[in-house]
């Protein structure tokens, strides 16, 4: 099914919350959901896999974002933001998110793979 709904990332590396010698490696990101369907959409629930740089995977499955349930109109956005600690001092996530239309349909919102990177490995 090609899904309505479109989803931009921005991510940013917390150095006044990272510990490197701890292995503690703290990022934020914000998320932007976008309804570019015809139908009012809800997000239900999260599906995230996280991945650091030496490969051990974390999956992490919840209800909704930050505690919410967006219901997003035809055309509407919801951005929210959230953070990951890793072991490692990069990392990538994907996952997807599972929305209800409102005809009842549900379907998942694949979120494209994006980097943890702190600023200072970047070219």
């Amino acid at each position: 099914m090609n899904h309505p709904i479109d989803i931009q990332v921005k991510t940013q590396y917390l150095a006044d919350q990272s510990v490197p010698a701890d292995d503690r490696f703290v990022f934020s990101y914000t998320i932007t959901v976008t309804n570019r369907g015809s139908e009012r959409a809800q997000l239900i629930s999260r599906h995230w896999v996280i991945t650091d740089g030496n490969d051990a995977v974390q999956e992490v499955k919840g209800t909704g974002v930050v505690g919410q349930q967006p219901t997003l109109e035809p055309g509407a956005s919801y951005t929210y933001s959230s953070g990951v600690v890793l072991a490692t001092e990069t990392g990538t996530m994907t996952g997807s998110y599972q929305m209800r239309l409102s005809s009842g349909d549900e379907f998942d919102a694949p979120i494209p793979e994006f980097a943890l990177v702190p600023p200072h490995l970047l070219h």
